[in-house]
């Protein structure tokens, strides 16, 4: 199992902030915005948990899916890191030739709970990722 931590500044380590896997630093992030059919919220999830398998084993860093919980109940979230686009592209190629994840889109297609898919890659802004709460006073 690979681990991954975000470090972020002024903890004491002098390290700018970024996710670390390996001793590798995730330059990009693959943000994949689903508009999903509200009333297939389960189907979806099953899907979304399943991609908690196929992703690490095809070569991503999942950081996390997220289902709609307030306000839109038609829009979940998948992010996912890499290492730069070539990473990427390595994964993609994976994830075509991988069984349980050709299962998962097909899972996708027959049950038509997902009805649009946005990707955008993003990187974060130093200084910004991981920062926990301050402790709040009473």
């Amino acid at each position: 199992m690979i681990a991954a931590v975000w470090v972020p500044s002024g903890v004491g380590i002098d390290v700018p902030v970024q996710w670390i896997l390996k001793g590798t630093a995730m330059t990009i992030t693959c943000i994949i915005r689903y508009q999903i059919d509200p009333f297939q919220r389960d189907a979806f999830k099953r899907y979304a948990q399943n991609w908690g398998r196929i992703i690490p084993r095809c070569g991503g860093h999942l950081i996390g899916y997220f289902l709609p919980h307030e306000g839109t109940n038609d829009v979940g979230w998948g992010l996912i890191a890499f290492e730069g686009l070539a990473a990427y592209e390595a994964y993609r190629a994976r994830l075509h030739t991988d069984a349980e994840a050709q299962e998962n889109f097909a899972l996708a297609q027959s049950k038509r709970f997902i009805l649009r898919e946005e990707r955008n890659f993003v990187e974060v802004v130093d200084g910004t990722l991981g920062i926990l709460p301050a402790a709040v006073k009473a």
